[in-house]
């Protein structure tokens, strides 16, 4: 899979619920449950506004329910319209 043009974008999402409910859950299977729950529908999010093999999610951020991916910034532009997104922020390398 060729990284030609892709930098690594964070993807913050909008309210949900449901992310909410399971982020007070404490205990270990709590913890478990709202990684997964996360990373699904991330992955459904990413898996149905792009194209397969086009971008490389890195990891979702079970704090702030958003993740990290690779991509252009044409998909950028693409998730930043989807009404399941609140903002998504190109990374910033600090010197």
């Amino acid at each position: 899979m060729e990284s030609k043009g892709r930098e690594v974008y964070f993807v913050f999402m909008n309210f949900d619920p449901e992310y909410e409910r399971l982020q007070k859950n404490r205990s270990k299977q709590g913890g478990h449950e709202l990684d997964l729950y996360l990373s699904t529908k991330h992955d459904l999010l990413l898996n149905k506004l792009l194209q397969p093999n086009t971008y490389k999610k890195m990891y979702s951020l079970a704090i702030v329910d958003g993740f990290a991916v690779q991509m252009t910034k044409d998909q950028a532009a693409i998730l930043q319209g989807a009404k399941e997104v609140r903002i998504v922020e190109k990374n910033q390398e600090l010197a």
